[in-house]
């Protein structure tokens, strides 16, 4: 079975990130380019043609008045007003046919006559106040590229009758203050120029946005290679910004996290240093022993088994709850209830309600437990006191000792791992994560644990709780 095996992303690769982006970017501005010129020719295309229209349409309308006025009226025989369409189609050079106003036809050039001979034409179809029809041949259908010669001219008659014609005025094209061309010409160089503007201003904004990815990637690999304390560059409040931002959360997050994991693993290896050397001393001595020191050696190897078993099983706890992010469980614990159990242990003295919060109960045991053992080691003869009260929308847990008490400069480094009081020997038991697990179970929980001196002597723990409903 052949694996396979990821490949490695080149220089080359990563290079081509914003060169993929970039160009994706010119492609669309290209579309929209090309897309925006259509769109401007065809609104172009359609003023000239409502412009031609209305010109077409006004002419028409001069042409039909001139023709009423110049030809023989319908009073008059047919054959004057034959005579007279004549006249004026060969002066105009146009072909003219009249019908009058039941739809018959009075008359009709030569020059119409020859044109339909030829074909079919386009008319202008003009009609008079008095009921009669006029019309004006304009040449056959267009077929191939219109040619809008007839279009660009107009004609008019002046007061000695003669006809001119006057050039009609050009159909608007695109023009520009800042360019030297027109027309076709002056559009493309416009899109073209707005499309290098584009191009130039595009990127530096891409560039700047893959160099942050770059930069990311670095970081990325930096922490990879071992250096844990690496962290990237958070610039802006875009997306970019936003993953980087939390690959420094997850990176400070991984750096406490093999700090912490070094510490107890350094600390427990220590600490497991001295039962071990009681027990190889201890066995070694077994054999040697009288009958009556055999029952000592025994009592002291069970002993430093207990103690090698509770070292093992806090350390196993402590670097649970470092790696936990949050509670794999939240149950309705009653802490008056469960100060009463573990209080049994070690006789306290247990005061206080019922107080209800939610969490995970064998943690909670495992705090009030480790509190209690504090203070049965160290709490001197007296009997622990147990307080469970419910505080605003806390509970307050007190577990209160008369031993010689903890110096205020000291009183927030008990709570440290393996850290033990200066003159407390081992003798007394313990290697220092008691407190350090109250803490962190109690920060799990959302609460805090702290060491307060107590009226009259000793010391008081107090493990507040938020009393709030399960998540």
């Amino acid at each position: 079975m052949c694996s396979r095996r990821s490949r490695t992303p080149t220089r080359a690769d990563v290079k081509s990130l914003y060169l993929r982006i970039y160009l994706t970017v010119m492609t669309v501005l290209l579309l929209f380019a090309l897309v925006s010129g259509w769109l401007f020719k065809r609104n172009i295309e359609h003023e000239q043609a409502q412009r031609v229209t209305a010109v077409s349409s006004e002419r028409q309308a001069a042409w039909g008045e001139l023709f009423a006025n110049a030809l023989p009226g319908a009073n008059l025989p047919r054959e004057a007003q034959a005579q007279g369409l004549e006249e004026w189609s060969q002066r105009l050079r146009m072909p003219l046919a009249l019908d009058d106003a039941e739809g018959l036809r009075i008359a009709e050039s030569q020059s119409f006559r020859a044109a339909l001979d030829e074909g079919p034409k386009r008319f202008w179809r003009m009609e008079f106040n008095d009921g009669r029809t006029l019309w004006v041949l304009r040449g056959p259908p267009r077929t191939g590229p219109r040619d809008d010669t007839w279009r660009r001219t107009a004609q008019v008659m002046t007061e000695s009758g003669e006809v001119r014609d006057l050039p009609a005025p050009p159909p608007p094209a695109f023009t520009s203050p800042w360019l030297p061309f027109e027309g076709p010409q002056g559009l493309v160089a416009a899109l073209v120029l707005l499309f290098v503007a584009v191009s130039l201003g595009a990127y530096p904004v891409v560039r700047r946005l893959t160099r942050q990815l770059e930069a990311l990637k670095r970081g990325v690999e930096a922490f990879g290679a071992g250096q844990l304390s690496h962290r990237v560059r958070v610039r802006g409040r875009d997306e970019v910004a936003a993953v980087a931002a939390s690959f420094n959360r997850a990176a400070a997050r991984i750096e406490e996290l093999v700090r912490s994991h070094k510490s107890l693993l350094a600390n427990a290896s220590h600490e497991l240093r001295s039962p071990l050397a009681r027990l190889k001393m201890a066995v070694s001595l077994m054999d040697s022993a009288t009958p009556e020191s055999r029952a000592a050696l025994r009592q002291e190897i069970e002993s430093n088994i207990r103690e090698l078993d509770a070292l093992v099983e806090e350390v196993l706890l402590a670097s649970r709850l470092d790696a936990a992010k949050a509670l794999d469980r939240r149950d309705a614990v009653d802490l008056l209830a469960l100060a009463a159990e573990e209080g049994a242990r070690v006789d306290a003295e247990i005061e206080g309600r019922s107080v209800v919060v939610h969490g995970d109960e064998r943690l909670l045991r495992r705090a009030l437990r480790n509190l209690l053992e504090n203070a049965r080691r160290y709490g001197g003869a007296e009997a622990p006191l147990v307080q469970v009260q419910a505080d605003g929308r806390h509970a307050l847990v007190q577990v209160c000792d008369r031993g010689p008490g903890v110096p205020g400069d000291q009183r927030e480094r008990i709570f440290e791992a393996f850290y033990r009081l200066p003159g407390h020997a081992e003798y007394a038991g313990g290697v220092g994560l008691g407190l350090s697990l109250v803490r962190q179970i109690a920060q799990r929980h959302d609460g805090q644990v702290r060491c307060e001196p107590r009226d009259g002597g000793g010391s008081c723990f107090s493990l507040r709780l938020p009393r709030g409903t399960p998540a």
